[in-house]
């Protein structure tokens, strides 16, 4: 189990970076095609689409890891005290909230850009709620310095 979680640990890790570099490419695309009332491509297409499924991954990479290290049972037996400790609280209650809503966000985006056949509106929908899901993602990740921070890189056991 140890080794598993040091891959899964790795993989979390790794697509984070992935999330994070590729939201703020969809991002750029969307505010530079809306604002020069660009015409939106098949790129763009594809590059939402490597976006939201590279989320989807690192959520599901997510809640196995949140299973497997046994915070659903903490949750499940220590109730109140949970949100008494902030590192627990964090990894428990917060990531895991605030995650699930950027995905939301992420997904819904999205559809709101397939259901616009106009370039402007799909730039502007693009812009806003990949916007919302970058900000929600960066209030979520456990960054050094915080109660519950984690590395910035961890490779397979490795931190830095």
């Amino acid at each position: 189990m140890d080794i598993l979680n040091s891959i899964l640990q790795t993989l979390h890790n790794l697509t984070r970076w992935a999330l994070l570099i590729l939201a703020i490419l969809v991002i750029i695309r969307s505010f530079r095609g809306w604002m020069n009332q660009g015409t939106y491509t098949d790129r763009d297409k594809k590059t939402t689409a490597i976006f939201t499924g590279i989320f989807d991954m690192q959520i599901l990479i997510g809640a196995i890891l949140f299973f497997s290290k046994g915070w659903g049972s903490v949750l499940i037996n220590s109730g109140s005290s949970v949100m008494s400790t902030p590192a627990v609280r964090f990894f428990i209650v917060e990531h895991w909230s605030m995650m699930l809503l950027a995905v939301i966000a992420a997904h819904i985006g999205s559809a709101q850009v397939k259901k616009t056949s106009e370039s402007a509106k799909k730039y502007l929908r693009a812009s806003i709620w990949f916007s919302v899901s970058f900000i929600l993602v960066l209030a979520a990740i456990p960054w050094p310095g915080m109660a519950a921070s984690r590395p910035l890189f961890r490779l397979f056991g490795i931190v830095f």
